[in-house]
């Protein structure tokens, strides 16, 4: 058989395995499954694709395989969950700067319509056609803008760079002109190619500064948005790296992670009540402050916590980022059996953007083994909040902030929240007073029918336990 007709048939099997197992990734039962597939898709894609280009020897093939396994085993046993926002990050930005680079390298192509030619072919192109100039600086484009955005999405979920949004006067202004020069710059490139040219590297530098703008005027509340959306943009770059090189499968990848990502992102966007617009241009509570909120707190013991919660029928946890800081997720479980032996009703609150990427919260307690059932969406949860006895609020803030319900000055003003405050009693596990990731004060705390126990969540809970046993 034909090696090229073998690698094309190796595309149409790495396609339906990327099919099948995006689908089986739509159900916590079959999403080990699904990405077991997805990720068998890949490697024969891959090996396809460089046998055939004959860009490398099976020794090269194999080394890799067995560094990039080394690496991605040490990756899942060594970062924490509390980092699996930030490595999401990084992988949206490594997928990025590789389309940049497949990009760009195409053309190197001399004139030659397939990317066998990529790695064997050195010196600038002499024959650039247009679509494929066009196809090359989309790609230089979006990977840029994705590399870039992602580190700084990346420095505000690791607080390494300040998680406010940054804002000033003239930012779309000056984010329209940077949008403007790269869209005037592509033009002039595309109507007279060469690898030398002076408008692909102004395409270049002006990609990598939009992508750094683009970003961040976004508070780290709004992290959520921008993980779905930079995993859309890697997948939109992979796609037209596909089509400069002419790559059937790295098409259909690209177009699969682009659709899922904007699907993604108009979840999370309708989850935090913005527009992807608002998204892309706007400071997302850059202006506003909020009124300031006075009050007392109810701090509440563990040995009166579990007074309450041995009397209450239904009981309902609320999880957010300090569970997983407090790795607190295997012992709300834990608290979850108890209490449903005890003839109560258990249900667990998922709000969209909970954590600080798209399903945090199912993935910290699909680790811990809660039943899938258990799991409630916002809009199943609300209209029978009020016949809860109990809510537990387990580091989450923002997402339960009655501000965005009551406080027009407030930034978050307007997003829909789980309305934890109608329960008859909500418990509150935090360490402290302090506000959330948007810096945005909560008066949830000092409701009445609010009770804080203050401490380490798996602590807290662990106590509770003991008390009941």
């Amino acid at each position: 058989m034909n090696i090229e007709l073998a690698a094309n048939f190796s595309y149409i099997l790495s396609a339906g395995l990327f099919i099948f197992g995006l689908k089986m990734l739509g159900s916590p039962a079959t999403a080990r499954r699904g990405n077991l597939l997805s990720s068998l898709g890949m490697l024969i894609a891959v090996v396809a694709g460089l046998t055939a280009s004959g860009i490398v020897s099976y020794e090269y093939i194999i080394g890799g395989v067995i560094l990039g396994s080394i690496i991605g085993a040490l990756a899942a046993r060594l970062v924490a969950m509390t980092s699996m926002p930030e490595m999401v990050a990084l992988f949206n930005g490594s997928g990025g700067v590789a389309s940049l680079l497949v990009g760009w390298a195409t053309l190197y192509l001399a004139g030659n319509d397939t990317a066998t030619a990529v790695l064997s072919t050195v010196g600038p192109a002499t024959g650039i056609s247009t679509f494929k100039a066009f196809t090359a600086v989309l790609a230089i484009l979006i990977g840029g803008v994705t590399f870039t955005g992602s580190l700084i999405a990346y420095g505000k979920l690791s607080e390494t760079i300040g998680s406010a949004a940054v804002v000033f006067t003239g930012q779309r202004l000056v984010n329209s002109l940077i949008l403007a020069g790269l869209i005037g710059s592509g033009v002039m490139f595309c109507q007279q190619p060469a690898v030398d040219s002076q408008w692909l590297y102004i395409v270049l530098g002006l990609s990598l500064v939009l992508g750094v703008m683009v970003v961040i005027p976004i508070g780290g509340a709004d992290m959520p948005v921008v993980i779905s959306l930079l995993n859309s943009y890697s997948g939109i770059a992979a796609c037209a790296a596909g089509f400069a090189i002419n790559n059937n499968i790295l098409i259909v990848a690209g177009s699969l992670v682009g659709a899922a990502g904007i699907i993604l992102t108009n979840i999370m966007c309708k989850a935090m009540n913005r527009s992807l617009a608002n998204v892309l241009f706007s400071g997302f509570g850059a202006v506003k402050q909020g009124k300031a909120i006075e009050g007392e707190v109810n701090p509440i013991s563990v040995e009166d916590a579990y007074y309450i919660l041995e009397a209450a029928n239904n009981v309902c946890f609320v999880p957010g980022y300090g569970m997983a800081v407090a790795q607190a997720q295997h012992v709300v479980k834990e608290l979850g059996e108890i209490l449903e032996e005890n003839g109560c009703e258990v249900s667990y609150a998922i709000h969209p953007v909970a954590g600080r990427m798209p399903g945090h919260m199912n993935v910290l307690l699909a680790e811990a083994d809660v039943p899938y059932e258990q799991l409630v969406e916002m809009d199943d949860i609300n209209p029978r909040i009020e016949n809860v006895d109990v809510a537990i609020v387990i580091g989450a803030n923002d997402v339960v902030n009655p501000s965005a319900r009551e406080d027009e000055d407030s930034p978050i003003w307007g997003m829909p929240i789980i309305n934890v405050d109608q329960a008859r009693t909500v418990f509150i596990l935090k360490r402290s007073m302090a506000s959330g990731f948007s810096g945005v004060d909560n008066p949830l705390f000092f409701g009445e029918n609010s009770r804080m126990l203050f401490g380490d969540a798996k602590v807290s809970i662990s106590g509770v336990i003991a008390e009941f046993s």
